[in-house]
Order: structure tokens, then C-alpha cells, then sequence
């Protein structure tokens, strides 16, 4: 069994839900990152989300972690305006703290089905609270929590 590249963490204090993300490179910690965001607010998001329906994104940032929360709050506008529930397939992360930041990315899902989709929390937002992004020994990881 492959480990998750993301684990949700309990700060026993608030409501909120926050994840700690890992990847090799920029590219796959955002990824991971989509991924748990998404299984935040449906339950089993890898296997009940279908790809039917392709949203390119790209968003800018002066600093990588203000680009993570930009990113992510884009699969939580899509929820909320559009009723889609949309996982990262490819995301492409360039830049540096100098020129800034840009993610561009291939988001994939399909439209919220109670039926199918099993909610899990109410995402209402990405927060500043605790939001890093840094080197890790094993390349990225990022901590990010919602408010639900």
C-alpha cells in the first residue's frame, strides 16, 4: 500500500481541518495538496470522482504559500458557484520569491451528486492560519487549514 502523499492532522483545538502535504517537487506537493482539499469536502473523492469535465486554472502570487491557498481556493469556487467537485490532474508550479509565482494547472471532475458523492465538511475557505510551504527532506511539504 502506497502511503498518501497527505494526512490529515487533529489540533484538537478548533473545528477547522488541516492537512500536512508532501511531495518531490513543487508540482506534486500542490497536487497532493488539491487532492486533500477535495477529499476534505467529499468523502472517497479518489474513487466516486468521475473526470467528466476539464477547468483550466492558473493563479499568481507574490509567495509560493499565498499561490497554495490561491489554488486551492479555486476548487473551493468551483464548489461553491459552479456545484463542482474537481480534482487536480496536472498542475505545472514556476517562479521564485523575486518575479512571483504562478501554478497553472488541469482541473478534473464532475458536477456534486449527493447520490454519489458523500459530503464530508462544508470547505468555506483556505486560511492564513498556519499556512506554510517549505523545503523538506524529501523535497516540499506544505501545512494548510481550512475553515469549515
Amino acid at each position: 500500500m502506497h502511503a498518501m502523499p497527505w494526512e490529515f492532522l487533529d489540533d484538537g483545538v478548533t473545528s477547522d481541518v488541516t492537512f500536512r502535504a508532501t511531495g518531490p517537487d513543487l508540482d506534486a506537493l500542490f497536487t497532493a495538496a488539491a487532492e486533500a482539499t477535495t477529499t476534505a469536502m467529499i468523502e472517497e473523492a479518489a474513487t466516486t470522482v468521475r473526470p467528466t469535465i476539464e477547468v483550466p486554472v492558473a493563479v499568481t502570487a507574490p509567495a509560493l504559500d499565498l499561490l497554495l491557498m490561491r489554488f486551492l481556493d479555486e476548487l473551493l469556487f468551483y464548489k461553491d458557484a459552479r456545484g463542482l467537485v474537481l480534482r487536480a490532474e496536472s498542475v505545472a508550479v514556476r517562479g521564485d520569491d523575486a518575479a512571483g509565482w504562478t501554478a497553472h494547472a488541469t482541473l478534473r471532475g464532475e458536477p456534486i451528486d449527493p447520490a454519489r458523492h458523500a459530503l464530508a465538511a462544508d470547505v468555506k475557505a483556505v486560511t492564513l492560519y498556519g499556512l506554510r510551504v517549505a523545503p523538506a527532506a524529501t523535497g516540499w511539504q506544505a501545512e494548510v487549514t481550512l475553515d469549515v
